[in-house]
């Protein structure tokens, strides 16, 4: 079973520009398509940016144009680099195939605030 970790999250200024990882147990990047997932409280689990296993990205809505997914396959490790920040980007950000695995990483918090 793969295990994913997730990592790179904290008390952010809005603006600001994280970058979070995910660090997976074996070679999946470049087998499945990915995605970075985040859950606000009181919030459903939102899939914002996506990575096909051919390289290909697509970004929802709410994070595109700020927001750059990417990966590398040799350090078994995919990234998403987070710019300008906006308070509503608060979340629990958690990487996940798509579909998902019914098995989920501990996540890593964003905090948005001044």
């Amino acid at each position: 079973q793969v295990q994913l970790v997730e990592s790179g999250g904290g008390l952010v200024q809005p603006g600001g520009y994280p970058r979070l990882s995910c660090v997976a147990s074996g070679r999946i990047f470049s087998t499945y398509t990915m995605g970075w997932y985040r859950q606000a409280p009181g919030k459903p689990r939102e899939l914002v940016a996506r990575i096909f296993h051919g390289g290909s990205t697509y970004y929802g809505n709410s994070v595109k144009g700020r927001f750059t997914i990417s990966r590398d396959a040799a350090k078994n490790t995919m990234y998403l680099q987070m710019n300008s920040l906006k308070p509503d980007d608060a979340a629990v950000y958690y990487c996940n195939r798509i579909p998902n695995w019914d098995s989920w990483g501990q996540g890593t918090q964003v905090t948005v605030s001044s």
